[in-house]
């Protein structure tokens, strides 16, 4: 399974992103699809993910500005970014679990400055 996401790029505070991901391979019934990010110096954490029925998690960080959405046809998972800010700064890592086994892909890096 191989995942390919695209999108990040500078940006200023307050400004919109869209990152995209697909993933191939043989992939055959996936359990959840999702983003993570890491900044520097920290640990990976949770950004969004949306299960094989269509419920979306978000943390805390990022509820209301970010909206995580699918299409199930090219087992793309997609993060819309608004209202961005330097804290949201990170490489953002797509993953996809099936049969719960992780898969991640290379990871896009967004900057939110000025």
């Amino acid at each position: 399974v191989q995942l390919q996401a695209y999108g990040g790029g500078l940006v200023q505070p307050g400004g919109s992103l869209r990152l995209s991901c697909a993933a191939s391979g043989s992939i055959f019934s996936i359990d959840a699809m999702g983003w993570y990010r890491q900044a520097p110096g920290k640990q990976r954490e949770l950004v969004a993910s949306i299960v094989s029925g269509g419920s979306t998690n978000y943390a805390l960080f990022v509820k209301g500005r970010f909206t995580i959405s699918r299409d199930i046809t090219k087992n793309g998972v997609y993060l819309q970014m608004n209202s961005l800010k330097p804290e949201d700064t990170a490489v953002y890592y797509c993953n996809l679990k099936m049969y719960g086994i992780d898969y991640w892909g290379e990871g896009t890096l967004v900057t939110v400055s000025s």
